[in-house]
């Protein structure tokens, strides 16, 4: 199959595609996340991190950063047959937040991507999907070493409305990736039967 098409749809059954947007604050892991459960080869927009941006681009807990999404990550997976998602990673930094409007026109939802280490830096995402109505999920991406926290501490954390699912994993193993998009994909489809009854009844 071309990587350009859409997987193939069940008899009778049209394929669908669905855009999701993978969002967290500088060196969160969202290129990590992007590629490790792309099923084609991610297109990746990285420049070398310099010294010219050491004063805006805050490498503490990620000092081992050499570079950095300067426009968007693009992946894409297939959950079943009929079923693929297309997968924008944001960039980071917050003088690239103008591009987040295009990137998330016509998604489905959105991952935040959640580093315990700088917890703080996700907040602009929770509140621009928060703001925007946008369903979306927390992934706490848990790092080697890096101590493990509860899903109801980091909501509480993250001052989350009710039911926004926090799920644990590690954004370099493919299948902890998947579950995060299923989750996120039921969680969105949830929100959408939920409006549907509301605006019927």
């Amino acid at each position: 199959m071309n990587a350009s098409q859409p997987a193939a749809a069940s008899a009778g059954e049209p394929p669908m595609t669905l855009k999701i947007v993978v969002a967290g604050g500088f060196g969160a892991g969202k290129t990590t996340l992007v590629g490790a459960v792309s099923e084609i080869r991610p297109l990746r927009t990285e420049a070398a991190l310099s010294g010219v941006g050491t004063h805006v681009d805050d490498t503490s807990g990620v000092a081992a950063k050499t570079d950095t999404t300067v426009a968007m990550d693009y992946g894409r997976i297939t959950l079943k047959d009929g079923l693929s998602l297309c997968l924008f990673g944001t960039p980071g930094q917050d003088r690239f937040w103008f591009l987040w409007d295009d990137l998330a026109q016509g998604a489905l939802g959105a991952v935040v991507l959640a580093d315990t280490r700088r917890l703080p830096d996700c907040f602009p995402a929770v509140d621009y999907f928060e703001d925007r109505e946008i369903p979306f999920v927390v992934a706490v991406n848990c790092f080697g070493g890096v101590r493990s926290h509860r899903s109801d501490d980091i909501a509480h954390a993250l001052d989350l409305d009710p039911g926004t699912p926090v799920v644990l994993c590690d954004a370099r193993d493919r299948e902890a990736v998947k579950d995060v998009l299923v989750s996120l994909v039921e969680y969105a489809g949830r929100r959408h039967t939920a409006r549907l009854l509301a605006a019927v009844g």
